[in-house]
C-alpha cells in the first residue's frame, strides 16, 4: 500500500501534477470543490495512474481540506512516484524562482 500527501488545487483547467513541494505532491483537480466531486476525480484519477480499481484508493485525512492523504491498496510508493514522475513528464525550470 502508498501513502501520498497531496495539495488540491480543484476547479483547474484539466486534472495534472503540477510538481512537488518537499513530500508533499500539487495537484490540480478539474472537477469543483462542490458536493464530494473533487474528491472523486482525484481517486478516479489517482486509480488510473496506479492502474488499481477506484475501491483501492482511500482519502484518509483532509477529505474537506486542501491537503489531503491518500492510502493506495496494491502500489508500493517507489512505484507510485515513478508512475506519477511519468505523468507530469520532464521537469522544466523556467529560471524563475
Amino acid at each position: 500500500m502508498a501513502r501520498i500527501t497531496l495539495k488540491i488545487r480543484a476547479g483547474a483547467k484539466k486534472t495534472a501534477f503540477a510538481g512537488k513541494l518537499g513530500n508533499v505532491w500539487k495537484l490540480q483537480v478539474a472537477a469543483p470543490p462542490v458536493d464530494g466531486k473533487a474528491n472523486e476525480a482525484l481517486m478516479k484519477f489517482l486509480a488510473k495512474l496506479a492502474g488499481r480499481p477506484a475501491s483501492a484508493v482511500r482519502i484518509v485525512s483532509g477529505f474537506t481540506a486542501s491537503m489531503k492523504t491518500v492510502e493506495i491498496d496494491g502500489i508500493d510508493a517507489n512505484t507510485l512516484d515513478r508512475a506519477i514522475l511519468e505523468s507530469h513528464g520532464p521537469e522544466t525550470h523556467t529560471g524563475i524562482t
